[in-house]
């Protein structure tokens, strides 16, 4: 098989390797798959193409490492509350299986948050929310969400720690740098490639929340950050206020 990477660095953005529709990216997040050979499609794994299944959706700025896999489909229908886990519903050839239920329980969709780091050979379980400016070590498997700014390493992942403390974390989901313009980043961008959270949120807070206000709230963002719900999903931005507050009520 051709190794669909010429080397190892730099990494392929998705958007120029995914074929797959239920496969949604944001911007500049990378595949860099080179010790496996194959796109970022063969890292969803049991994924089809078609309308209704759990979809993999990826934030911006993403940094995916050789081999890391995502499960997808469910359970496949195998349950391991009933006496066999075998999928006996889905051979309906054999004339010995009929009358077996379908044991498939869908998983929802997958969903990766912006500025995620996945390390090579790591393994998401289906259903999983990985939040924003998370780190997944190399051959983890995730059996479980996983918060945001948070380190998780092991089989099962287990948390470690997190990147920073708390009142720094919700200040970097407040100010979302991960959806400004490119040339908002430039400017930006010595504050970016340091460790001075608060540099950047009072350049947020002075040049660009008033000129240019997200529809998101940092009320919403925090409500968001408890529940789970829409943690990295590309389409965050598209939550009007009024389903930003049926969340905070949940």
């Amino acid at each position: 098989m051709q190794n669909y990477f010429e080397s190892p660095f730099p990494g392929v953005t998705l958007a120029k390797q995914i074929t797959n529709p239920n496969i949604l990216v944001g911007r500049f997040s990378y595949y860099s798959g080179y010790y496996h050979g194959h796109s970022f499609d063969d890292c969803a794994r049991y994924l089809m193409p078609t309308e209704g299944v759990g979809r993999l959706l990826i934030g911006s700025f993403c940094s995916i490492g050789s081999g890391a896999t995502f499960i997808m489909a469910g359970n496949q229908g195998h349950r391991d509350d009933w006496i066999s886990t075998f999928p006996f519903y889905w051979m309906s050839e054999v004339s010995a299986f009929n009358g077996a239920e379908n044991g498939y329980h869908p998983a929802g969709d997958t969903v990766i948050g912006n500025d995620v780091w996945i390390g090579s050979e790591a393994i998401v379980m289906p259903g999983i929310k990985i939040g924003d400016g998370a780190i997944i070590g190399t051959r983890a498997i995730v059996p479980h969400d996983v918060e945001p700014y948070s380190v998780a390493l092991g089989s099962p992942a287990k948390t470690i720690r997190k990147r920073f403390e708390d009142h720094r974390i919700d200040l970097l989901l407040e100010l979302q740098w991960w959806k400004w313009s490119e040339s908002q980043l430039h400017i930006a961008m010595p504050m970016l490639t340091s460790g001075n959270i608060e540099a950047l949120h009072a350049h947020w807070n002075t040049h660009i929340r008033t000129r240019y206000p997200l529809k998101t709230s940092l009320t919403a963002t925090l409500c968001l950050k408890r529940t789970f719900s829409g943690w990295g999903s590309p389409h965050l931005e598209q939550l009007e206020s009024s389903t930003c507050m049926s969340i905070c009520s949940l």
